[in-house]
C-alpha cells in the first residue's frame, strides 16, 4: 500500500474530514430517549449514505430498538476485520452547563495552542468512528481499494446497554466472522502516549438479603438476644477478604494466571504510582493484595467490592430498632479464565456458610460475563503496537480495562473474535458530561494512526 500517500492525503484533506465529522455531530441521535427516535433513524441513514460513497455495500438493518449499520467492503483472500463503534450518544442534560448548544460543533482552544472539538458526540463515538472511516476514505483515494476484507458494524444504542446486540450477532454470526475485532469506543494513556486495551474484565454482580426476626425489633427488649442481620451482614462482607488483601471464597482465583516477567515489567516501566493514582481522590495508599504491584492489581489481579448495604432505621435522630433483613450489594471483576456461574455458587455457599441456623438468606443474581483478553504473542496485536509507534514516536502502552465492555465479550463469545481496543480520547474529554470535547490532535493523527494500523494489518 502506498502509505505516504495515503497519509499525505489525510494531512490535505483534514478540513474535508471535519466538515463530515460535523454533519454527523450535528444530528441529536440520543438513543435512550424516545423523542430522539428519528434522529437516530437519520444519523443511522446518514452513515448508510457516507459508507456507499466509499463503495461500501451498506444498509441500516431493523433490530428490536435503534437500526445496526453494517457494512462491507469485501476481497477475497486477504485478512478480514471486523470494525465496531456506536453512533448513538447521551443525553445533553443539564443543557444549561453547555457553553454553546451541544449539536452545534465548534472547534475552540482549550489552552494556548491546543485545539477541540466541542459537541455531544465527538469523542463517545462519533469522532472516533469518523477516524476510522476517514482512513478507509484516504487508502480507498489513494490506492483503489482497501488492502484487507472490512465489515463495518456501527451501532445505535451502545448508549442504552446494546440490548439487540447480542441476538443480532448470533442470528447472523457467519456473515461477522473474522480474523480479528477493532474497536474504537477507548482511549490514550495520555495525550502524546497511544495505548491498546488487550484485556477486559468480566463481572459477577449479586445482591444479598439477609431475614432473622419477622419484623423490626425494640432493642431495648431483644437486644442481645435476637439475632441482628446487619451484624451477620457486616461479618460475611468482612470476611471476603484476609489480613493481605486476598478474597477469601473458595475456589475463587481458580483460572487466575500469573502475569509473564515481560508484561509487568513494561507496567512498572510507566512510574505510576500511589500518590499518582490515588492522589487526585484524595487517598494516599492502595489496598487490595499486600504483595502485588499497584499495577498488577489494577491490570490483571481480579477484585471483590461491596458496592452498597442498608438496613434498620438510617433516618434522622434516633429509633432503637433491631432490623429484620439488611442487604448488600457485591461485585467481582473477573480476569484470565474465571468463570462467572461457578464464582456466582461459591460465593452463594460461602454466605450461605456463615447464615445462623434461625435466619434465611436469598440472592438477586444479575447477569455476569466472562474476562476476554488477546494474547501477549498476538500477531495482530504486535502488527497493531508497530504502527502506532510509527506514528506516535513511541510504543503504545498495552494495558487492561478495568471495567466491563459486554459487546466485547459478545465477539469472544459468539464470533470467536479476539478484539483490539484502540482509541484517541482523553482523560478529560468530558465524555457523558456537558462540553465534551475531542482534541483536534486525536482527530487528525487517529486517522493517520488507524491507516497505519489497516496498512499493517494487511
Amino acid at each position: 500500500m502506498q502509505l505516504d500517500a495515503v497519509l499525505n492525503h489525510l494531512d490535505s484533506g483534514l478540513d474535508a474530514s471535519l466538515d463530515r465529522l460535523f454533519a454527523l455531530l450535528r444530528i441529536p441521535s440520543i438513543s435512550t430517549d424516545p423523542a430522539f427516535a428519528d434522529d437516530v433513524k437519520r444519523a443511522a441513514a446518514h452513515l448508510v449514505a457516507d459508507l456507499h460513497s466509499m463503495g461500501f455495500e451498506a444498509e441500516a438493518r431493523t433490530v428490536p430498538g435503534h437500526p445496526i449499520v453494517v457494512g462491507h467492503r469485501r476481497r477475497a483472500g486477504k485478512p478480514h476485520v471486523l470494525f465496531y463503534g456506536h453512533y448513538d450518544v447521551q443525553p445533553v442534560d443539564p443543557l444549561e452547563l453547555w457553553h454553546t448548544p451541544p449539536f452545534e460543533p465548534r472547534i475552540a482552544e482549550i489552552e494556548p495552542g491546543r485545539k477541540a472539538i466541542i459537541a455531544r458526540g465527538a469523542c463517545d463515538d462519533k469522532g472516533q468512528v469518523m477516524i476510522f472511516l476517514e482512513a478507509c476514505r484516504a487508502i480507498i483515494a489513494e490506492t483503489g481499494d482497501l488492502p484487507i476484507s472490512l465489515t463495518v458494524l456501527i451501532e445505535g444504542e451502545e448508549e442504552a446497554g446494546s440490548t439487540a446486540l447480542p441476538a443480532f450477532l448470533e442470528a447472523h454470526a457467519e456473515e461477522f466472522k473474522a480474523d480479528i475485532c477493532l474497536v474504537c469506543d477507548t482511549g490514550m494513556w495520555d495525550r502524546t502516549t497511544p495505548q491498546i486495551s488487550s484485556s477486559l474484565r468480566g463481572m459477577v454482580y449479586e445482591e444479598i438479603i439477609i431475614r432473622a426476626a419477622d419484623r423490626d425489633l425494640h432493642s431495648g427488649h431483644f437486644g442481645g438476644t435476637a439475632q441482628n442481620p446487619i451484624h451477620i451482614l457486616a461479618r460475611i462482607i468482612a470476611a471476603l477478604h484476609d489480613g493481605n488483601g486476598r478474597i477469601t471464597v473458595p475456589h475463587f482465583y481458580d483460572g487466575v494466571h500469573e502475569t509473564g516477567d515481560n508484561r509487568k515489567a513494561s507496567w512498572e516501566a510507566l512510574g505510576l504510582t500511589e500518590a499518582d493514582f490515588l492522589g487526585t481522590i484524595g487517598l494516599k495508599y492502595a489496598a487490595g493484595e499486600k504483595d502485588r504491584s499497584l499495577i498488577e492489581k489494577m491490570q490483571a489481579r481480579p477484585t471483590c467490592d461491596c458496592n452498597g448495604i442498608w438496613g434498620g432505621y438510617t433516618g434522622e435522630g434516633t429509633k432503637t430498632v433491631i432490623a429484620g433483613e439488611a442487604r448488600a450489594k457485591v461485585s467481582f471483576r473477573l480476569v484470565h479464565d474465571q468463570d462467572p456461574d461457578a464464582i456466582r455458587g461459591h460465593f452463594h455457599r460461602f454466605v450461605e456458610g456463615m447464615i445462623p441456623a434461625d435466619c434465611s438468606v436469598s440472592f438477586i443474581s444479575h447477569a455476569g460475563n466472562r474476562a476476554v483478553q488477546v494474547a501477549e504473542d498476538s500477531p495482530a496485536l504486535r502488527k497493531a503496537s508497530a504502527a502506532l509507534e510509527a506514528e506516535w514516536g513511541q510504543a503504545p502502552v498495552i494495558i487492561g480495562q478495568g471495567g466491563s465492555i459486554p459487546v466485547v465479550g459478545d465477539f469472544k463469545r459468539v464470533l470467536g473474535l479476539d478484539a483490539l481496543l484502540i482509541g484517541f480520547g482523553l482523560d478529560d474529554d468530558r465524555i457523558h458530561s456537558p462540553n465534551e470535547k475531542y482534541d483536534l490532535t486525536s482527530f487528525h493523527k487517529g486517522q493517520r494512526s488507524w491507516a497505519r494500523i489497516i496498512a499493517a494489518l494487511a
